[in-house]
């Protein structure tokens, strides 16, 4: 059995208002066998990045190697966003050493909730993924029970979006509530091509365009929140 310890401490920026929640990285991230094109930092896997979406939307020209000047592109352009990373998945186990969620067993969680007290300016969560089963809005989910808390359906469009809300603790011990809204984005993951395939506006926008593809897809959903 393979333990699957998250790598990287959650990445929050004093200003961040807006928060990716992800569920872990590649085994090979935590036991440090980096391919080339990998940069050692959340999302640092080349065939599978939020980072060629981001890098796209913005034209940043990112490095993408083993570098610290390529970890410290990233984490300026997040600092400068104002948006953050904490993963949901603190530790796993998993039989089989791959990065399939599926495969996650006797599963650690981070308490999210306990870093959207932390830095109160925090006003959305981005989910790298959906509500299949041990995806980062499954988990988030079952998270928010232990508060007795619950998502609130604002729509049902992909990306599809939520709402929750929790207490905060203003000045002078009175308290007001903190309404936080979640975007569940489609994977970065290579396994997403196929749901995007069958999804209508896809087929609408490749039958338009031959040349549109799932990549081209992401970047279009992706631009709207980054």
């Amino acid at each position: 059995m393979f333990l699957h310890q998250h790598p990287y401490k959650p990445f929050i920026p004093k200003h961040t208002t807006k928060l990716i929640v992800g569920t872990l990285p590649p085994p090979r991230f935590s036991t440090g066998n980096l391919l080339e094109k990998d940069v050692n930092f959340c999302y640092g896997s080349y065939y599978n990045s939020l980072w060629l979406y981001i890098d796209k939307i913005h034209n940043l020209g990112l490095r993408y190697d083993n570098s610290k000047e390529a970890i410290d592109e990233r984490k300026q352009f997040l600092i400068k966003h104002k948006i953050g990373i904490c993963d949901i998945v603190e530790s796993a186990e998993r039989e089989k050493i791959d990065a399939s969620d599926l495969g996650m067993k006797n599963i650690n969680l981070r308490d999210v909730i306990n870093y959207l007290k932390q830095f109160p300016k925090i006003d959305t969560l981005l989910f790298t993924g959906g509500n299949s089963k041990n995806g980062p809005e499954y988990f988030f989910r079952k998270h928010l029970k232990d508060y007795n808390l619950k998502l609130e359906l604002v729509s049902n469009e992909i990306p599809r979006i939520h709402q929750f809300v929790i207490p905060s603790e203003a000045k002078e011990s009175v308290k007001s509530k903190r309404t936080i809204k979640t975007i569940s984005l489609t994977s970065a993951s290579g396994s997403a091509n196929r749901a995007i395939g069958s999804m209508s506006l896809y087929k609408q926008l490749k039958s338009k365009n031959s040349k549109f593809s799932t990549f081209d897809f992401r970047v279009m959903q992706y631009r709207e929140f980054f």
